[in-house]
């Protein structure tokens, strides 16, 4: 086998062992069915890369969270009607009643009242806010937050409405929403109960933000890991390929400019010492080098050799002015580090050895 073969499938092993998913790669089947052939068996395939990140369960403290109401939802006022100063003063009355019925324990008397209230008066807030205070008690948050809803469409500003629909909300467990509304209800007004409320509700939604820290940094280093496995398997492609192009070991005979541009790019990326050996076929002194310069190929594999015969190549040799046989050019990082002209081999080797490290 030739040697820039060898050091093919030498490049492919050691870009194998150290990403083996390479092998899943369509391209490379045939080498898996060659080595299923042989007797080799394979892990099975690991999407550990691409798996989406399962999320631990919070442990909550929900000891006082209650099963959503689903009760046909409650009547409401009619906005578009015309509050009278009768309906009002009517309204005003119903509420008192709603009051003396929450005095004596009967709960569901005092919602009747401040329903007909609520349709007397439809755009009163505490209304609303104080039927949703109600419906708190009696565990029927999702009422409460319909109620406190259209006490805050009145008034966006209640202090009430926010407070009874940050008390519903942390019946549901909706702690981040019940923080929020309480939060803002003790801007407005604070009282006791939003105190207490809060040391329950705060608990749980620090819980919720260190989880979410924590799976919001691990799907960041996982996106971390694919792009550096994207730029590994890039780099891997990219050497395996220069890898083809440079023929280590071997003298790449060039014929034209954009055969040279190709490997002086991949040369260039690579960070190989790319050697440019100009001759020509009636020169005695590029007969007794050309040799030596085989020998150099082989011996120093990670040096890209080239030859250019400046009669078959003519435009590549009057980009690089050369006038005179043989002359060498060591190219570095896509500059020029240094030159060599005539057949000194001593000369040859010193500049390969100077500027290959």
């Amino acid at each position: 086998m030739e040697n820039s073969k060898v050091a093919e499938l030498k490049l492919l092993v050691e870009q194998l062992k150290l990403n083996p998913s390479l092998l899943q790669n369509p391209d490379l089947s045939f080498f898996q069915h060659y080595l299923h052939s042989m007797g080799a068996t394979f892990p099975a395939a690991s999407n550990s890369g691409d798996d989406d990140i399962v999320e631990s369960d919070i442990e909550l403290d929900d000891a006082d969270v209650v099963e959503p109401d689903s009760d046909p939802p409650q009547k409401m006022g009619d906005a578009s009607i015309e509050v009278t100063e009768e309906n009002l003063d009517a309204a005003q009355a119903l509420k008192a009643k709603a009051m003396d019925a929450l005095e004596k324990g009967t709960l569901n008397e005092a919602i009747d009242y401040l329903t007909e209230a609520i349709t007397l008066n439809p755009r009163s807030a505490i209304l609303y806010a104080t039927r949703a205070s109600i419906f708190v008690r009696i565990e029927k948050p999702n009422a409460a937050i319909r109620d406190a809803n259209a006490a805050l469409q009145v008034n966006p500003d209640s202090a009430k409405g926010h407070k009874i629909r940050g008390l519903a909300k942390a019946m549901l467990g909706s702690w981040e929403e019940a923080a929020h509304d309480l939060h803002f209800a003790s801007r407005l007004d604070y009282d006791e109960e939003i105190s207490s409320a809060l040391k329950k509700v705060e608990p749980n939604l620090k819980k919720i933000e260190e989880h979410r820290r924590k799976y919001e940094r691990l799907r960041k280093e996982k996106e971390i890991k694919k792009v550096e496995q994207d730029r590994q398997r890039r780099q891997a492609a990219q050497e395996a390929k220069s890898a083809s192009a440079f023929k280590d070991g071997q003298v790449i005979r060039i014929h034209s400019t954009g055969e040279l541009e190709t490997i002086s790019s991949a040369a260039s990326k690579a960070s190989r010492l790319l050697v440019i050996y100009f001759t020509a076929t009636w020169c005695g002194p590029c007969g007794y080098l050309s040799p030596t310069y085989a020998n150099m190929a082989g011996k120093y594999q990670k040096v890209c050799f080239l030859k250019v015969d400046i009669d078959e190549a003519e435009a590549v040799a009057r980009v690089w002015n050369v006038s005179s046989v043989p002359t060498i050019f060591f190219i570095k990082n896509g500059k020029e580090v240094d030159k060599v002209v005539g057949a000194d081999k001593n000369a040859l080797e010193n500049k390969i050895i100077q500027h290959a490290g």
